[in-house]
């Protein structure tokens, strides 16, 4: 890793670390924001725990501070709202900007982004109704996994082997009010990669009995297995994490984020989607990766917040 930028805490000012938000995934949030919060404080930054409710306008009405540390996953937080607010109010934040984030918490446009630029991704068809059903089964086959295609943490996610699982799969995709698509099952092996400040961390391969890494292997199962080393050669190590700074670059995203991918049986790599505000828990994806990489939690959140410094 680069060298730090900032050695006196004092430089950052008054940081808001700003979590929760009303997105499905605010418990999470809280989880990540109050573990940056912790880490700040030991770091000896000056450092205010916001727990956004509603507007973060509001949330952030009479605060005087000098940057965010963004902390809240999911709509609102990481779709290029807050960013816009935090444009407007001339606050420096974590992550990236509007553009960069609305197209990133958006899986159909991330995908269109990629296809352009003539990277790998799954086969997809958009679900907009139940008479799309058919064209979708003709165009894909089985099996798929079924999306909301602006929520995070793989809530409203299904997998869908025969056209009643199909038909399901939409109902409960379509609660989550967002478009919905159906993507080709990958069979192969799932990694994470990690980037930070242009960087890749050691990719992570992830295993789990359940059907998926759906949200309960992310959070709340034990059965979950994180390898890292991920068991690539050195080679195909570097492609992947070259690839993963091409996805980025591709969409504008800059400062961190996590790219999740894909190597399917024929040795394809095939992107999936890009977190702009991934979890940050001590058991979190890029924390665990950061670590392999000999840059413990405090470090990695102090690295992080120096993102907010650049323009």
């Amino acid at each position: 890793m680069k060298p730090l930028t900032i050695s006196n805490p004092a430089d950052f000012g008054k940081v808001a670390v700003l979590m929760g938000g009303t997105a499905a995934e605010r418990e999470i949030s809280l989880n990540s924001g109050n573990a940056v919060f912790k880490a700040l404080k030991e770091c000896g930054i000056d450092a205010l725990a916001v727990d956004v409710t509603g507007s973060p306008i509001d949330a952030l009405a009479g605060l005087k501070i000098d940057r965010v540390f963004n902390i809240m996953h999911g709509r609102g937080g990481e779709d290029g709202v807050l960013q816009a607010v935090l444009d407007v109010l001339g606050l420096p934040y974590t992550g990236s900007g509007v553009m960069a984030s609305a197209l990133s918490m958006d899986k159909l446009r991330t995908k269109l982004c990629w296809q352009g630029m003539g990277l790998s991704t799954p086969k997809w068809f958009v679900l907009q109704n139940l008479l799309d059903i058919d064209a979708c089964i003709a165009a894909l086959g089985f099996p798929v996994i079924v999306k909301p295609a602006q929520e995070g943490s793989s809530i409203g996610m299904s997998k869908a082997n025969s056209r009643e699982e199909l038909l399901e799969a939409l109902r409960v995709a379509q609660q989550y009010r967002c478009d919905v698509y159906a993507e080709q099952w990958v069979q192969g092996k799932e990694y994470t990669v990690g980037v930070l400040a242009g960087e890749a961390l050691p990719a992570i391969r992830l295993e789990t009995p359940n059907v998926f890494y759906d949200f309960e292997a992310k959070y709340r199962a034990n059965t979950t297995q994180y390898h890292c080393p991920s068991g690539l050669t050195t080679e195909r190590e570097q492609q992947l994490q070259a690839l993963a700074l091409l996805a980025c670059n591709g969409l504008a995203v800059k400062g961190w984020a996590r790219v999740d991918v894909f190597i399917d049986d024929n040795d394809c790599a095939q992107l999936i989607e890009v977190n702009t505000v991934p979890g940050m828990t001590d058991h979190s994806l890029v924390p665990m990766a950061a670590k392999v990489a000999g840059v413990d939690f405090n470090e990695l959140v102090w690295r992080i917040l120096e993102t907010s410094m650049v323009d």
